[in-house]
């Protein structure tokens, strides 16, 4: 099978052009779209739908940071998630259980303006993480890259509850 970076033509590297990315999605969508199929054969109409969920899976995939960085490290052989593996450190985690309270305290106080604060907060360690990522993964410390994509995925998660609060209130 090919990988999803082959599957949009473009190299297999964390740093990639996502407007690139978005045309040759557009191109191949429209090559395999279903519509498209509806006077074939049930074969051809699988097949096309096959293609279509793949294109879309590989899409999802390549447009996100954090999975991504997760795919690239499993080409590489890395499951950067595997339930065996749990170490992480230890001031990280506490500054995740840190910024836990304190968006639990904007929460119950209902303060917009420090819960705008917040995101902004976790939006810059995102991009943060990310330039990391970015330079690592140049440099090829696959080790350091699985460590900052799971404290990725913790950030991502804080920044989707923050975001999620703000469209409860508003």
């Amino acid at each position: 099978m090919q990988n999803y970076f082959e599957l949009f033509s473009m190299s297999a590297e964390f740093s990639i052009d996502l407007t690139q990315l978005e045309s040759t999605y557009q191109t191949q969508i429209a090559k395999f779209h279903p519509d498209k199929f509806t006077t074939h054969a049930a074969q051809e109409k699988s097949a096309a739908l096959q293609n279509s969920s793949l294109i879309n899976a590989a899409y999802d995939v390549l447009k996100s940071p954090l999975l991504r960085a997760t795919y690239l490290l499993e080409l590489q052989g890395i499951n950067a998630f595997d339930e065996k593996d749990t170490q992480m450190n230890v001031d990280f985690l506490m500054e995740q259980i840190e910024h836990q309270e304190h968006l639990d305290d904007i929460k119950s106080t209902q303060d917009a303006l420090a819960l705008d604060d917040f995101i902004q907060l976790i939006d810059g360690k995102i991009k943060r993480n990310i330039e990391q990522i970015q330079a690592l993964f140049a440099n090829d410390e696959l080790d350091e890259v699985k460590n900052l994509v799971r404290e990725l995925k913790f950030y991502e998660q804080l920044n989707t509850h923050a975001k999620q609060l703000m469209d409860e209130w508003l």
